[in-house]
């Protein structure tokens, strides 16, 4: 049972291969370059797309941040989102799903962000370890505390995306399994039918959310340096 209950985040195939990985490259391909493709749909609907992530982003607070930051997090969101979409598909492999998707991909932005602070922003980043109006001598624990929890910022983002997607699919696999029992015709499965329905609708809330969710706090800790 519980074999058969994680098998969706399982990344080999029957083989023992870890094939499932490559839906991950094979998404960036939904994606036309506008270089070669004009008057496409689907062009249009992903330049919509990134037109409203970009918009929404924007009107937060990276009024005062260059264009290329803007178009940095504005991807992010949008391949967090579409990979935490097709996951909901059957037979498709949900990798944010994984802490080895999720970490190096926090830990490398967190660095970067670490990197730039620490060598344009040296004074910033010193003023952000001792929080305002904090007693003199509780600015030793402070330092030490705001140490802390700025480490432990990938951690933090990696396991949220990857929890929250992994329990969705979770409850869903157990749906599934319970309606596995049941006969094709009866009230019970009516009633699991409609509970999958919703429950397949708060997950597609859930990808997308948190892809917002993880590239605001991107923003956050990017404005802190500024």
């Amino acid at each position: 049972m519980m074999t058969n209950l994680f098998s969706t985040f399982d990344p080999q195939s029957l083989i023992h291969l870890s094939l499932n990985w490559l839906i991950t490259p094979l998404i960036t391909m939904m994606f036309p370059n506008k270089m070669w493709i004009k008057n496409n749909q689907n062009l249009m609907m992903t330049m919509n797309l990134q037109f409203t992530i970009e918009k929404e982003t924007k009107s937060l607070i990276l009024n005062n941040l260059n264009k290329g930051t803007l178009i940095t997090i504005t991807t992010l969101m949008l391949m967090i989102m579409v990979h935490n979409l097709m996951g909901l598909f059957p037979y498709l492999f949900t990798s944010p799903s994984h802490i080895s998707m999720t970490l190096p991909m926090a830990l490398s932005i967190w660095m970067s962000i670490m990197m730039y602070g620490w060598t344009k922003k040296t004074n910033s980043m010193f003023s952000h370890l001792v929080p305002p109006s904090s007693p003199p001598i509780l600015i030793p624990f402070m330092i030490m505390i705001e140490t802390v929890s700025n480490c432990i910022r990938p951690i933090t983002l990696s396991v949220r995306l990857m929890t929250n997607l992994t329990a969705g699919h979770l409850i869903m696999s157990l749906s599934e399994n319970t309606m596995a029992l049941m006969p094709m015709i009866s009230l019970p499965m009516m009633v699991m039918m409609m509970i999958q329905m919703m429950l397949f609708t708060l997950e597609t809330a859930v990808a997308i959310i948190q892809a917002y969710v993880f590239s605001i706090l991107v923003i956050l800790y990017i404005k802190e340096i500024n």
